[in-house]
C-alpha cells in the first residue's frame, strides 16, 4: 500500500495496489500542468485508490472533453487525472506519494516535444541538498 498527499497536507490518498506504465512525459500539456520539464505519471486501478481525507477540497478542470485533472482547492498540487473512456483506472502524479514505491518509470515520452533546455543525458552535479551557491543564503528547508 502507497499513501500520498498534497502540498498542504489536506488531501490524503492510498493505493492499495501496483502503479503501472510509469511514464516520464515531456508533452506540453504536462510541462505547463506542472511548470517542470516533464510530469511523472503512473495508472493505478480506480478500485485501488482511496480519497482517505480532504475529499471536499477535490475540484477538477476539464482541458478535454471527457478527461479531468483533479486537484487540491487549497493547495493547487495535483492529486490524479481521470478519463471518462478509461474508468477502470486513474493516473497519478507520482510526486504525490509520501511512500516509496518498488516500481520504476518504463520511458521518457512525447520527447520531440520536450522543453529546449531539458538534457535528458546531463551530467549534471547532483547535491544531497541546495547547490553551494545557495547554501549560504537560505536558511533551512526548500
Amino acid at each position: 500500500m502507497y499513501s500520498g498527499s498534497c502540498l498542504c497536507g489536506q488531501v490524503k490518498i492510498s493505493v492499495n495496489g501496483p502503479i503501472t506504465d510509469i511514464i516520464h512525459c515531456h508533452c506540453s500539456l504536462c510541462r505547463k500542468s506542472t511548470g517542470s520539464a516533464y510530469a511523472t505519471n503512473g495508472f493505478v486501478a480506480s478500485s485501488d485508490f482511496v480519497i482517505t481525507a480532504g475529499q471536499a477540497l477535490i475540484r477538477h478542470y476539464s482541458f478535454k472533453p471527457g478527461r479531468f485533472r483533479h486537484f487540491c482547492s487549497h493547495c493547487a498540487a495535483p492529486v490524479y487525472s481521470s478519463n471518462s473512456e478509461d474508468t477502470n483506472r486513474i493516473r497519478i502524479r507520482l510526486g504525490i506519494l509520501d511512500s516509496e514505491i518498488s516500481e520504476r518509470p518504463m520511458s521518457h515520452n512525447f520527447v520531440g516535444s520536450k522543453a529546449n533546455w531539458e538534457d535528458l543525458d546531463a551530467q549534471l552535479p547532483r547535491y544531497e541538498e541546495f547547490e553551494p551557491s545557495r547554501q549560504r543564503q537560505s536558511s533551512g528547508g526548500q
